[in-house]
């Protein structure tokens, strides 16, 4: 297992980097693909911006509220295991202000990486207004190298794994595109 590997199979990491990017381009396929294949309307950097933003807030909610409990969820199945009397011992012991502290920086790093994941395919459709549909093929491409990534790091089929996610993204355009948010 390469070094890169072992960094992105850290728990703490995995699940918010893969989450995060998936998120963010998933979030501006749904919101902006009508946009990006719009040629009367292209796709702007503010609305680019916009739609990051929006993947942003959204996704430090959900990684942060998620995380947390799970987080809470193995302090709670912790104090069972160990027959405790009272509930919730655990969460007011410098175990609690860990879990709170990593809770904050999966949030950190989920949002982030869904800013980003959703971002860039806007960002690209807005830099090549005559070639709009370049952000969907990048945000299908990067995708694709996510799940040839995971395929790999996780012993799985690495095209299955870049095809699987690819589908995802297109029907996500897709739906994008017949919607018409942004």
């Amino acid at each position: 297992m390469s070094r890169a590997d072992h960094w992105l199979l850290r728990r703490e990491r995995c699940l918010p980097l893969v989450a995060g990017l998936c998120d963010g381009i998933l979030t501006a396929l749904t919101l902006a693909a009508g946009r990006m294949l719009d040629a009367e309307r292209p796709m702007t950097f503010g609305v680019a911006t916009r739609v990051a933003t929006g993947a942003l807030a959204s996704g430090a909610f959900i990684f942060f509220v998620g995380h947390y409990a799970s987080l809470r969820g193995e302090l709670i199945h912790s104090e069972r295991e160990l027959s405790l009397a009272a509930h919730g011992r655990f969460a007011r012991t410098r175990l609690g202000a860990a879990v709170l502290r990593d809770a904050l920086s999966a949030t950190l790093i989920g949002s982030g990486c869904s800013f980003l994941g959703a971002l860039i395919p806007s960002a690209i459709s807005a830099l090549v207004p005559a070639h709009a549909w370049l952000g969907i093929a990048a945000a299908t491409g990067i995708l694709s190298l996510m799940g040839l990534g995971l395929g790999k790091a996780l012993y799985g089929s690495p095209a299955r794994w870049a095809l699987a996610l690819a589908a995802g993204g297109l029907a996500l355009a897709y739906l994008g595109f017949r919607l018409r948010i942004a």
